[in-house]
Parts: structure tokens; C-alpha cells; sequence
């Protein structure tokens, strides 16, 4: 970066001479292209502007997503895909010096309002980190703990028609049934993951988060995450962060691109993919950086 040049600059390694990308020429700051705005919106985002201390991680960006859709979020690392989406659910509080501005709805209510009790937030739009992470708890507790704090239960056969049915639908069911009371750290590392989704899912979410979920995994578990992404689409609605391209054209029906802070372009899938509509979209799927 040259900030002595007056305009962002990034090297391009695909370029013969070694010059840079001059963002003044390529669009950067203004508006997102494509088509942000839905009247299907589950979330919608509007202005949303977030700091560390002084440093700005997110510029003015304003997004809806759609009711049972599987949304997108690509862009090269340090872009602010995973900042926005976990403004989404309002992960960032947990950080002492992040400072958001903007608004963020669901079903038109704002989830910063001053009033906005994030425990139930967070049942609502639950997240799957990049690693999974179950409790120290048995298969069974860590499906349950969720319902049980939530008060969503009452009776124990309600408890395990729960942990069946998010089971079931993360899934999982088939391989963990005789072995529920055994840890939730001895399963596989994709077991695992298909695990966390099934406690999020247990708690009965409108939006699920995911933030990286196939990273840590092999190609065969990514597979079974993947399949039931688009499972899951049927009752939830899903954003996922990614830093695969091939994943993004797999599982989502709208992709946003981001790049440095900014929301480049939003779109259909296969129209960013295969014919994008800002110069950044296709210098960064093309390989030219990233």
C-alpha cells in the first residue's frame, strides 16, 4: 500500500511489467454493483460501518439476504467478509474495541436496537465457526444444552425428540444413535462440524451463519457439509463466508463479493462466476490476486 500515491494500490501477480492495480480506476468506493436489494429480504443491511479502534474493517455496506437462500460471501483474506457477517448476529460485542454503525434487521426489527436482548438474537441467527467446536459434553448433551437453556422444553421426551430430529437433519443420526452418551470430541473432525450444526439447529434458528465451515475438513466430509447445506436451505435461510470459489458456485444462489472493506458486487451465482459485471469480480475470480 501507497498511501503517498493518492489511491489504493495492490499488486498484481499475473501482470507481466509487476504494476499494480490502481483501485481509483477499477470502481473501488463506489456503489455495489449487481443486485444487493431483495423483496424476499430475511436480513437486510443497510450503511453498515465497522471500526477497530481507529482502523475502518467495513465501508458503508449496505445487503439483503433472502428467505431460504444459501448466500455467498467471497473475497480475498482481510477483506471483511467474516466482520460482516458476524455483525449479522452480533458476534462482534464480544470485542472490546469494535465499534458498528448502521442497520441490521430481521424480519424488519433492528437486532442493535438498545432493547435487543442478544441471547435470544443468537438463538435465532446461530453460527458454525471455521473449527468445530463441540462442548466437552456426550453427543446427546451437546444437541440438548441449547433447548435446555433456552427453556424450550419441558419433558425429557421432548429433549430427545429434539436431539433426534437435529441429529437427522445435520445429517448424523445414522452414525452417532448407538453412542449418544459418548463425547462429542471423539467424533471426526467432519462429525464434529455436522455436530455443531446440529446444536445450532436445535434451538430452532431462522438464519444460520457459517463462517468457514469446511476449512478444517477433507474433501469427502466438505462433501457431506455441502449436501446438507442445500438440505438445510429448505427451512433456513444460510450465509456463508468462503474462501473457496468452487464451494461459493456449488452451494449458494446469490455471491457477494468483497474487497478491501467495500461490497464489490452481488449477483446471481452463476452470473458472477461466469460473467461479472465489475473488473475487481473478475480480476479476483480469475486468479489475478487473492
Amino acid at each position: 500500500m501507497n498511501s503517498k500515491s493518492g489511491y489504493n494500490r495492490l499488486f498484481d501477480p499475473m501482470a507481466e511489467t509487476g504494476q499494480a492495480l490502481d483501485f481509483s480506476q477499477h470502481g473501488l468506493g463506489q456503489k455495489t454493483v449487481g443486485n444487493p436489494f431483495s423483496v424476499k429480504a430475511k436480513m437486510s443491511v443497510r450503511n453498515l460501518n465497522v471500526y477497530y479502534d481507529d482502523k475502518q474493517a467495513i465501508h458503508d455496506v449496505s445487503l439483503d439476504i433472502n428467505r431460504n437462500e444459501v448466500m455467498a460471501m467471497i473475497g480475498p483474506s482481510g477483506c471483511g467478509k467474516s466482520t460482516f457477517l458476524r455483525c449479522l448476529n452480533r458476534m462482534n460485542d464480544t470485542i472490546e474495541n469494535c465499534n458498528v454503525n448502521g442497520e441490521v434487521t430481521l424480519d424488519e426489527q433492528d437486532i442493535y436496537h438498545k432493547k435487543q436482548d442478544v441471547v435470544p438474537l443468537r438463538a435465532r441467527v446461530g453460527i458454525v465457526f471455521q473449527k468445530p467446536n463441540p462442548f466437552p459434553k456426550s453427543i446427546y448433551e451437546n444437541v440438548a444444552y441449547g433447548p435446555k437453556v433456552h427453556g424450550l422444553v419441558s419433558r425429557r421426551a421432548q429433549l430427545d425428540e429434539i436431539v433426534e430430529d437435529s441429529l437427522r437433519k445435520a445429517s448424523l443420526w445414522d452414525e452417532v444413535k448407538d453412542r449418544l452418551f459418548s463425547p462429542g470430541t471423539g467424533l471426526s473432525g467432519g462429525q464434529q462440524q455436522r455436530l455443531c450444526i446440529a446444536r445450532t439447529i436445535a434451538v430452532s434458528p431462522e438464519v444460520i451463519l457459517m463462517d468457514e465451515p469446511c476449512s478444517a475438513l477433507d474433501p469427502i466430509a466438505t462433501a457431506r457439509i455441502e449436501e446438507l447445506m442445500a438440505e438445510l436451505s429448505q427451512n433456513f435461510t444460510i450465509a456463508i463466508v468462503t474462501h473457496s470459489m468452487q464451494q461459493a458456485a456449488r452451494v449458494s444462489s446469490r455471491t457477494a463479493y468483497f474487497h478491501m472493506g467495500r461490497l464489490i458486487e452481488v449477483n446471481d451465482t452463476r452470473r458472477v462466476f461466469t460473467n461479472p459485471e465489475h473488473e475487481l469480480t473478475e480480476a479476483y475470480i480469475t486468479g489475478r490476486f487473492g
